[in-house]
C-alpha cells in the first residue's frame, strides 16, 4: 500500500507528454545489470510500466535484490524524462534498445547482451566481416606496428574494425583502419559524449567522419570510471567475428576479452612475440592454448576468402603528388603527434616554409592538427 506522501511523489513525476521511447531511455539508464533490466522489462512489458510500478509489486519481484529495488525507487523520483531524452537527441546520440530492428543481431546472440546502445555516428553493418583489435595500453613499437598494419589491410578490404579507443593497441588499430580507408567502431566505458582518453579526441572525431561510430551501453554523461571497462569488453567481442590480440600481459583486460570471445563462439587470434617480452606472454600463452597465429593480414583474408587486391588499388588512389617541402613534412609525420618545433628540427625548413607546407597538407586532408600546433598523418 502506498503512503500518501509516496502517492504525491509519484504524481509529481508523472509526465503525460513523455513517449514510450523516453521511458525506455530512462530504463536503459538505471544502474542495474543489463540482464536485470531485460528481465524487468520482460516482466512489466514496457519501460513506462516499470517507471510507474507500485511499491507492493517492486517488493514481490524475486530476481531483484533489495539494493536493486531501492535503485528503482530512487529513479522513479526523476523528473523531466522528455527533457533528458531530447537533450540526448540534440547531441546527435541515437538510442537503440535491444528490441529495436536496428540493434546488432550478433550482439543480441550473446548471453549478457546490453539492454540498449547509445550511438554517435553509425552502427556496424549487418553483412561485413568484423574484427576486434585489442591489446596493451602501454604497447611496444612492435605491437603498435602490427596493430596498424593488420587493421589497415583488413579495413582496406572491407573488414570493419571494432575496438575500445584506449591508449596503445586499441587506438593504433583504429587509426590503422582509417588509414586503410575503412570503417571502425569504438565501444566506450563512458557515455558516447565523453571522449576518453581525452588525447584521442581527433581519433574520436575521425571515426565518425569516416562512416564509423562511437557506441556505449552507458547513458550520455557517464564518466569513464574503472568498473565500466571490463563489461564493455563483452560488447567489443560480441560485435565481432574474430578477436585479434596484438600484445597482452599474462593477466590483462585483453585476455578477458579473448575469454569472452571464446564463450561467445568467436574465433581468437594472437600475434606471436619475443619469449622474453612481458607484453607478448599473454599472446604466446593464447597460441599455446590453441588460438590462431597472426602471421600476416593476407593469410587471415585468405581464410575468409576476401580479395585483398582492393587494398593496392586504394593505396594507389591515395597517393599524393606533393611539392618538396610538403613531401618532407609529410614523411616526418606518423600516428604520434609532433609539434612545430620538432618538425622544423627534422625537416630543416624555415618557419614560413613549414607553416605553408602544413596548411597545404591539411587542406588536402593528408594531415590533421589534433591540438594546438601538434600534427599527425591522416592518410
Amino acid at each position: 500500500m502506498l503512503r500518501e506522501e509516496d502517492k504525491t511523489e509519484k504524481s509529481n513525476v508523472e509526465d503525460p507528454g513523455s513517449t514510450e521511447m523516453e521511458y525506455e531511455f530512462w530504463l536503459a539508464g538505471l544502474r542495474l545489470p543489463a540482464r536485470k533490466k531485460y528481465l524487468l522489462r520482460q516482466y512489466m512489458k514496457t519501460g513506462r510500466a516499470v517507471y510507474y510500478i507500485e511499491e507492493t509489486e517492486i517488493s514481490q519481484i524475486g530476481f531483484l535484490t533489495e539494493r536493486e529495488r531501492n535503485t528503482i525507487r530512487q529513479a522513479q523520483k526523476e523528473k523531466g524524462l522528455k527533457e533528458v531524452y531530447d537533450r540526448s537527441c540534440e547531441k546527435g546520440i541515437r538510442f537503440v534498445p535491444y528490441f529495436s530492428p536496428d540493434y546488432p543481431e550478433k550482439l543480441r546472440e550473446i548471453a549478457d547482451f546490453p539492454f540498449a546502445l547509445f550511438v554517435k555516428g553509425r552502427l556496424p553493418d549487418r553483412v561485413s566481416r568484423k574484427a576486434a583489435v585489442v591489446g596493451a595500453r602501454r604497447c611496444t613499437p612492435y605491437g603498435e606496428k602490427y596493430a596498424v598494419e593488420f587493421a589497415e589491410k583488413l579495413a582496406s578490404c572491407g573488414v570493419e574494425i571494432i575496438s575500445g579507443l584506449a591508449r596503445g593497441i586499441d587506438g593504433m588499430g583504429q587509426r590503422g583502419a582509417l588509414m586503410g580507408g575503412g570503417r571502425t567502431f569504438a565501444v566506450l566505458g563512458s557515455g558516447v559524449d565523453v571522449c576518453y582518453p581525452r588525447e584521442h579526441i581527433g581519433l574520436y572525431v575521425d571515426i565518425q567522419e569516416q562512416g564509423g561510430g562511437i557506441l556505449s551501453e552507458y547513458p550520455p554523461g557517464t564518466p569513464p570510471v574503472s568498473q565500466n571497462f571490463p563489461p564493455r569488453n563483452r560488447i567489443i567481442s560480441g560485435l565481432s567475428d574474430v578477436v585479434l590480440v596484438m600484445e597482452a600481459r599474462e593477466r590483462s583486460g585483453s585476455l578477458i576479452t579473448a575469454d569472452l570471445a571464446l564463450e561467445q563462439g568467436r574465433d581468437v587470434y594472437a600475434l606471436p612475440g619475443p619469449v622474453n617480452s612481458d607484453l607478448s606472454r599473454g599472446c604466446n600463452r593464447l597460441i599455446q592454448q590453441g588460438a590462431g597465429i597472426l602471421l600476416s593480414p593476407e593469410m587471415l583474408l585468405k581464410e575468409w576468402d576476401l580479395a585483398f587486391a582492393a587494398s593496392v588499388q586504394k593505396e594507389d588512389k591515395n597517393e599524393k603528388v606533393l611539392e618538396t617541402p610538403e613531401n618532407l613534412v609529410y614523411s616526418c609525420l606518423g600516428l604520434y603527434p609532433k609539434n612545430i618545433d620538432r618538425l622544423a628540427e627534422e625537416t630543416k625548413l624555415s618557419v614560413s616554409e613549414l607553416m605553408n607546407a602544413l596548411v597545404a597538407l591539411e587542406l588536402q586532408g593528408c594531415i590533421r592538427e589534433i591540438s594546438k600546433n601538434f600534427y599527425i598523418k591522416a592518410k
